[in-house]
């Protein structure tokens, strides 16, 4: 017999029939009319291919075709009430799991305490957290493996797959030792005034670092060492190695004995960060919810 395609509503009456004996009785207590009862049932039969009960002079009898099929309808139901139940909790945020990636600035501060809020308003959602460079997440998102990530791209260079939702333009600092001889200054510097300088640079291609439209203009760092973790350079620097840039979103974790002097949007324009959501699916109710305390947190790191 072919796979059966039946409506899970014929179920439910199938069950209440069972129980009460009647479709009479089952008709009232679902607020129907017998004969739409009869017309569901039938078109059960005829699905299955099988009497499903006896007509009985009085009220009627599940036949070996029905008692068989009990269970599995008794199984459909319970499966769509717990699927009511959980499709109720993610409408609600009462319940469901939320994907978020993020790359590692934004992990100093902004996603932090945009989770933190949204744990405190959704206690009883599962937020998991990954942290990459932005093409991974652009990926996952494809892919279907992230609800919402928090991505970014230079000024100029637009990324594209997911939906971008702006959240804010990141000026760029340069980390230096306190006693170094631009550690007061409070106007932007000029790469030209480092020139002379050597710095600590990412261990990957130099068009992905933050110095990336820099060297595009024709900037070429005397560059030292080559470490990757923010925490890792900013001790290089401390110890008088050499000197770094810093995204603003990592300003919140510099070291105490390190000087931060914003460098001139001239020579390294502002990096633009968006939460990226797929493209052309709609947002889950907790995405939707992070997205906005997203936006608030931001406001208030980088106006």
């Amino acid at each position: 017999m072919p796979e059966a395609h039946v409506p899970h509503g014929l179920y439910e009456v199938f069950l209440r029939v069972a129980q009460v004996g009647s479709f009479t009785s089952a008709a009232q207590s679902l607020g129907y009319t017998q004969s739409a009862v009869s017309r569901q049932i039938q078109a059960l039969e005829d699905e299955w291919g099988s009497a499903l009960f006896d007509r009985l002079p009085r009220g009627v009898r599940l036949t070996a075709a029905g008692r068989a099929l009990l269970p599995h309808a008794e199984a459909v139901r319970d499966r769509m009430r717990a699927a009511r139940v959980e499709l109720d909790a993610l409408r609600s945020l009462g319940g469901g799991v939320l994907r978020v990636g993020a790359f590692a600035a934004a992990d100093v501060t902004l996603v932090p305490r945009a989770v933190a809020e949204f744990g405190e308003r959704h206690p009883d959602v599962t937020v998991e957290h990954t942290e990459g460079p932005t093409a991974r997440h652009v990926a996952l998102l494809g892919e279907g493996r992230l609800d919402l990530a928090v991505v970014s791209a230079p000024a100029g260079r637009p990324l594209s797959g997911p939906e971008l939702h702006p959240l804010l333009e990141e000026p760029m600092y340069v980390a230096l030792p306190r006693g170094h001889r631009f550690a007061g200054r409070r106007a932007p510097l000029r790469l030209a005034e480092l020139a002379d300088e050597r710095w600590i640079e990412g261990d990957v291609r130099p068009g992905q670092t933050l110095m990336a439209p820099a060297l595009a203009a024709g900037f070429r760092p005397d560059v030292a060492f080559r470490v990757n973790d923010w925490t890792a350079k900013q001790g290089f620097v401390a110890a008088g190695l050499g000197i770094t840039v810093l995204p603003a979103l990592a300003a919140g974790a510099v070291r105490p004995d390190l000087v931060l002097v914003p460098v001139s949007r001239h020579d390294l324009p502002c990096r633009r960060v968006y939460a990226a959501t797929p493209r052309g699916l709609s947002p889950a109710p907790a995405a939707q919810a992070l997205l906005g305390i997203l936006r608030r947190v931001a406001a208030a790191l980088v106006p």
